[in-house]
């Protein structure tokens, strides 16, 4: 398993990966899938999503897991790593047709072990609320897609709110609903309540209170994602323009904002403090933002096509209460907000965390450590560590300006080399090239067309600049020309596109910022992956064929029993599912003739193995079941 691991070639898909902290396990016994797998044949391009609920009864496994296939949804009690489900008794399957389920969230407030709230939305516009327990019929709501007809790209509750939640769709527009409310049988009317810039915010014009409370406007093309922050006081949203806006949600001001290297932005998520974003999307790079700094402090190279979804790991990030609280950064009174915020609401679940990984190595007691993952189109799963050095290196520094010594010798490049992502983004999107104190050193490394320009004259080498920032520019507004209308009827205020965020703290050069190596990098599927989280014992992955992993965090594999059978796989006399491990030695057995242990299996009137297990008589014992496992 090792060999086949660790050591098989590049491409091959990975069942365990090594950190500092130990290794990292696939549970193959804690997938979940469709009862009936069956060849992924890419109808549906709708990613496979994974929700998760703590009904809160006392129960081995009071956890529940919801994920949608296609245009099916299940629902499922999740094991972890106890032992597989029973796939073919699902607690709840619906089937739509017509449309396909995107997004899916779990009210966390409202939750028992006889009732839940689920909120879905689908292609068509549709959201749908169900209690997947009582599977009474649930109510719809923009059932006639009055208010919206472009596919739902994300939905979620208000945080602490039993009845307010919140969509975005492909149409660049967010609804705020209660699930109260009617929508009402006509179109809506708006008017305008808030204006900044790249976003408005309306109101529903009616006499009587109906859906949606308000309509937000945000950017130019699709929202692909957003995410309120852990103090719940900020709202962040990323979108197919290329940019990441974060809101005071309260008052419905913009406070920050950051530019991808090109192409648009698709996930989003926040540290465990509140203190940094990170995004991923079409450039194949993920970018790390200082909220409370309102700049890049790097990004991370090792996707090899865009990136699905990243999450912070709060388990094994390592934050020192001393370090935030001497922190320089919260002396404005916004900063101290922030702080009192988490404080109030995250800071016992960071003690926590902190606990957790007391064990892994730093360089002092006061370094703070964040780990986040992310996964991608391109089949690759990676981690990340975001360090103190990185964190505090000083602004409008470029990376071949300092060396940084660290432990972690993939923590940071220092050097810039030739990589397909500034070649990508020179070539769609215009981009510059480096400064002229650096252009000698990549004469020789990104390419000839570099080469060439290297040995330009300055004023020439500025005329080109001139011409590419102009067709960049051209590019992105004959882009989003046919949009300009939809924009100034709704009454957004266009950004200035004459500023030039490129070389900006908002959007730095490849090399004005350092430049990250994946702690992890490993191939895990043979389908892009849709879906990560990080959980206390377990890491849990998804790709677009349908099937949701369980990866076991170091140490927590161990006591599990490899050998152990679990509940029948099906109704026809004696087939039962066991381990990997046993199930090889069992088909190794039987194939190559090992006299000993064939006689073993015949004691135990094993007859055959398969690919799903081994086929024992009717007439075998609990007891001898039992035995086989010694």
């Amino acid at each position: 398993m090792a060999a086949q691991s660790e050591g098989g070639g590049k491409d091959d898909i990975k069942t365990q990966f090594v950190t500092r902290e130990g290794t990292y396990k696939l549970m193959q016994l804690s997938e979940y899938t469709k009862p009936t797998r069956v060849p992924y044949n890419g109808q549906s391009n709708t990613p496979v999503r994974a929700s998760f609920i703590d009904v809160m009864d006392e129960t081995a496994s009071p956890e529940r897991i919801c994920f949608n296939v296609g245009r099916e949804l299940y629902f499922y009690v999740y094991k972890g790593l106890k032992k597989a489900a029973d796939l073919t008794k699902p607690v709840d399957k619906r089937l739509y047709k017509g449309t396909f389920p995107t997004c899916h969230d779990f009210n966390s407030i409202w939750v028992s072990p006889e009732s839940v709230r689920l909120l879905v939305g689908f292609t068509a516009g549709q959201i749908q609320l169900i209690d997947p327990i009582t599977k009474e019929p649930g109510k719809l709501f923009n059932e006639e897609r009055l208010i919206d007809k472009s596919k739902v790209t994300c939905i979620k509750w208000l945080p602490g709110s039993t009845n307010q939640f919140i969509v975005s769709h492909v149409s660049g527009q967010m609804y705020v609903y209660n699930e109260e409310l009617p929508c009402g049988p006509t179109p809506p009317h708006y008017q305008l309540f808030k204006q900044g810039d790249g976003y408005s915010v309306h109101t529903c014009k009616t006499k009587s209170t109906r859906n949606p409370l308000y309509r937000w406007v945000v950017g130019q093309g699709a929202i692909n994602e957003f995410a309120f922050s852990p103090c719940s006081k900020y709202l962040a949203v990323v979108g197919q323009d290329g940019y990441l806006r974060v809101f005071n949600y309260d008052t419905m001001e913009l406070v920050g904002s950051m530019r991808s290297y090109f192409g648009g932005i698709l996930c989003v998520c926040w540290s465990p403090d509140s203190k940094f974003l990170v995004v991923g999307g079409e450039d194949d790079l993920v970018t790390v933002w200082s909220f409370l700094e309102k700049r890049v402090i790097c990004r991370g190279q090792g996707h090899r096509s865009w990136v699905s979804v990243v999450a912070f790991d709060p388990y094994t990030s390592v934050i020192d209460d001393e370090s935030l609280s001497s922190d320089k950064n919260f002396n404005n009174s916004e900063n101290k907000d922030i702080m009192q915020d988490h404080m109030a609401n995250g800071s016992e679940s960071l003690r926590n965390s902190s606990d957790s990984s007391k064990s892994l190595p730093h360089s002092s007691q006061n370094i703070t450590t964040y780990r986040f993952g992310s996964v991608g189109q391109d089949t690759l799963f990676c981690l990340w560590d975001l360090t103190e050095d990185v964190i505090r290196q000083p602004v409008g520094r470029t990376r071949t300006s300092i060396l940084i010594t660290s432990a972690n010798t993939n923590a940071v490049q220092t050097i810039p080399r030739s990589n397909n992502i500034a070649q990508k983004a020179n070539s769609v999107s215009g981009g510059e090239h480096l400064p002229d104190s650096n252009a000698h050193v990549l004469t020789n490394s990104i390419g000839n067309a570099t080469g060439k320009f290297a040995t330009l004259s300055l004023g020439e080498r500025k005329e080109v600049q001139k011409e590419k920032e102009h067709k960049r520019n051209f590019s992105l507004a004959s882009r989003n020309s046919d949009k300009n209308s939809i924009l100034k009827s709704n009454h957004v205020k266009q950004v200035d596109e004459s500023i030039k965020l490129l070389g900006t703290c908002s959007c730095p050069r490849l090399e004005d910022v350092p430049l990250l190596e994946p702690l992890v990098c490993k191939k895990i599927s043979c389908e892009r992956l849709t879906e990560l989280k990080f959980k206390e014992e377990c890491i849990i992955t998804a790709c677009q064929e349908g099937i949701v992993n369980t990866w076991a965090r170091p140490g927590k594999a161990q006591g599990l029993s490899q050998h152990t059978v679990i509940s029948p796989s099906a109704s026809n006399g004696g087939m039962y599912c066991i381990s990997c491990s046993f199930r090889s030695l069992v088909l190794t057995a039987l194939s190559c003739g090992n006299r000993p242990f064939s006689d073993l299996l015949r004691k135990h009137k094993i007859s055959k193995a398969t690919s799903f297990g081994v086929v024992l008589h009717d007439d075998v014992t609990d007891k001898r079941r039992n035995s086989i496992e010694t």
